[in-house]
């Protein structure tokens, strides 16, 4: 049934699931399967879902039953058939399910469900989702996944739940990808995981380790590491920050500190500190001063106390991390903090407010540090507004530059002329 069938994917959550998606059309479409850009032009629909918010998975509800409207084939992939499997089959009976950590078998569970035989695969692969046929979403960035599930069991989370504990995959897979996808034209490349800080803990190596292997490939290309939880990356992070040094790694750290109160993280089981948090953060703007550091902070976690919010505040004003994804704490199925004493959403609501307010006002502040700045970024996507692309510096700052015949992929050397609060503008220099 796949010859001349066609598949519509929507795609939401992490970098991960972006790389999943890619694998999937890459498998469907070498499988002889038409990838379009409508649900109403498919013979069936694939959403990769995540539910790692509440407001997110409300919304994946939503589309999945705007999904069903049109009695086309449905398969619902990513981390919400793990977690809320029996929601799914109340808004759709015959969706078939599949796994963040089964879609080597999308060409098969899709075969299966256009036959009228939904299918149900929540295992977990042996197969490694590297070195898989994949069509990505930009031609110029290698999602590249270096692992699945995580060493970590905080409260808080469904991911654990829907990718179970850490499988890190061979380094030799992962730098054969790298460099095949280099080879094609690929001059960005993102690490991602469900937690990039315990790579290679169960292979008696570590991220550093792999960071090595990847930086000798010849080819001229930019790395971005995705998100490192502090719980591990303290133990090495001074191996880790000296690979840094090297001219193909962005400047840039994403580590979530989630709470600047040590009760709340360890409630949380974080794992780590607020002190170590703030040793990684100096260690890391003392080694790079011009820099990124992106944290992620949930307000209203079970049991916070407005002394306890005041600490995260607080934590905030004196690290000024340039990037913070803030998060209302809403409780997900299965966890351990769905059973605490939760805060009224009236009070997270206000706490929420008022931390945004304190990082619009420090991201702007950072900015501005890149008024007048000189130097290089890669071009590397369409911008939002007609006439505009983005470019990345070495920090991974987005600029914003006005000009549609720059070329994806393409080096410029340009001047920060202006700053907003989430990015800079440049100009041709």
């Amino acid at each position: 049934m796949s010859t001349g069938s066609k598949v519509y994917i929507e795609t939401y959550g992490c970098s991960a699931s972006f790389s999943d998606s890619e694998i999937c059309a890459g498998q469907l479409s070498e499988a002889g399967y038409s990838i379009v850009d409508n649900p109403e032009d498919s013979d069936v629909n694939v959403i990769v879902t995540c539910t790692v918010k509440t407001a997110t998975a409300d919304r994946m509800s939503h589309r999945i039953k705007k999904l069903s409207e049109n009695n086309s084939a449905l398969v619902v992939a990513g981390c919400m058939p793990k977690t809320q499997s029996k929601e799914i089959k109340k808004i759709n009976p015959n969706a078939s399910l599949m796994g963040p950590d089964s879609i080597d078998q999308i060409t098969n569970i899709v075969n299966s469900t256009l036959n009228g035989n939904p299918l149900i695969e929540l295992g977990k692969s042996s197969k490694p989702k590297v070195m898989l046929p994949k069509i990505r979403i930009n031609p110029v960035i290698d999602i590249v996944e270096i692992g699945t599930g995580c060493l970590s069991s905080c409260t808080f989370c469904q991911v654990k739940i829907a990718k179970g504990t850490l499988v890190s995959y061979p380094p030799s897979a992962i730098t054969e990808q790298i460099y095949e996808s280099t080879n094609s034209g690929c001059k960005e490349i993102w690490l991602t995981s469900t937690d990039n800080g315990c790579y290679g803990m169960d292979m008696s190596m570590d991220l550093a380790d792999l960071l090595e292997s990847v930086v000798a490939i010849p080819n001229n290309f930019l790395i971005r590491v995705g998100m490192m939880n502090p719980m591990h990356t303290k133990k090495k992070y001074n191996k880790l920050f000296n690979i840094f040094n090297h001219d193909k790694i962005y400047k840039f750290l994403h580590i979530p500190v989630q709470s600047g109160n040590n009760r709340v993280l360890k409630s949380m089981l974080r794992g780590h500190s607020r002190e170590d948090y703030v040793l990684m953060c100096s260690s890391f703007r003392k080694k790079f001063p011009l820099s990124s550091i992106a944290t992620d902070i949930i307000v209203g976690y079970p049991t916070e106390t407005d002394e306890e919010f005041n600490d995260t505040v607080e934590l905030v004003k004196s690290t000024q991390p340039d990037v913070v994804n803030l998060s209302k704490y809403g409780a997900r199925p299965g966890t351990k903090a769905i059973e605490m004493e939760q805060v009224p959403n009236s009070i997270i609501n206000e706490r929420s407010r008022t931390l945004t307010s304190i990082i619009k006002e420090i991201s702007l502040s950072r900015n501005e540090k890149w008024l007048g700045w000189v130097g290089n970024c890669l071009v590397n996507e369409k911008g939002k507004v007609d006439g505009t692309m983005i470019g990345r510096n070495f920090a991974y700052r987005p600029i914003v530059l006005k000009d549609s015949d720059l070329v994806l992929g393409n080096n410029y050397k340009v001047k920060i002329s202006d700053v907003k609060a989430t990015y800079l503008i440049g100009d041709l220099f």
